[in-house]
């Protein structure tokens, strides 16, 4: 998504290329610390995970995590060295996530304040500054990160009720948990459809808006069905339509604001 966002901001191909190494070195250092954080919770996991299985030992994965950290903040600063803030804002937010808040009713607020990041990562990135209509852009991000935060809570509710576990699903519970996701999820479009004029939209645009937002329907849809499996499949399906929707979004806006 960063790369896609910084390429409607006007960005060149290779700007777009380096914002999308650094984000992804970014969430590698994150999903690293994840790993090494959830090793002993992890033993005796089929498949097993590497650090627990003895594969990978600790102080290597604490390596490889200070590295991609270093990757991502240094192709930041290849990009705009403005941008080095903003990448030491997105690894605080996953190491808050991975240290703090996941497994805790809490686990949506680094989502919620982490999703708005991914779009002015690319926009500054490309453009070093942020147009107006970013002040619509945020908020329907900080909505549908916790959406989507709730959505992969509910996903592994079965296991975070049987580890005892309290996340923002399992003190809900999956009837209350599902209508928040979906409230959520709505407001987030109804701020884009309210907010967003549409008579300037190209093809494309309303194809991704369309899309996205159908997809993320049919994870609601399948979601309620509380099953592990269908809450599984509901949260993948909300996740790729919420990132399809959020890049015809942003083409939106830029198209309005131009």
């Amino acid at each position: 998504m960063v790369g896609a966002v910084a390429l409607l901001a006007g960005g060149g191909v290779a700007v777009a290329v380096l914002l999308g190494v650094s984000m992804v070195a970014h969430q590698f250092a994150i999903g690293t610390l994840n790993d090494i954080v959830d090793a002993p919770a992890d033993a005796g996991r089929v498949p097993p995970k590497p650090i627990p299985a003895k594969q990978v030992a600790v102080s290597t994965a604490r390596i490889v995590a200070l590295v991609a950290a270093a990757v991502g903040v240094g192709v930041a600063a290849i990009v705009d060295v403005r941008l080095v803030g903003l990448a030491l804002v997105v690894l605080a937010i996953g190491a808050f996530y991975d240290l703090a808040a996941k497994g805790t009713p809490w686990s949506w607020l680094p989502f919620a304040g982490g999703i708005p990041v991914l779009p002015i990562y690319g926009w500054l990135g490309a453009t070093g500054t942020l147009p107006a209509f970013f002040a619509v852009l945020v908020p329907m991000a900080v909505l549908a990160g916790a959406a989507l935060a709730i959505a992969n809570a509910r996903a592994d509710l079965d296991a975070d009720v049987a580890a005892g576990t309290a996340s923002v699903a399992t003190v809900l519970g999956p009837v209350r948990s599902w209508w928040l996701c979906a409230v959520l999820m709505a407001a987030a479009t109804g701020v884009g459809f309210v907010f967003v004029g549409r008579d300037s939209w190209g093809a494309l645009t309303w194809l991704l808006v369309v899309a996205g937002t159908a997809l993320v329907g049919l994870g609601l849809i399948v979601g309620r069905d509380h099953t592990e499996s269908a809450r599984g499949r509901a949260w993948a399906a909300q996740a790729i339509g919420a990132a399809v929707a959020a890049t015809g979004w942003v083409a939106a806006m830029t198209q309005v604001s131009l």
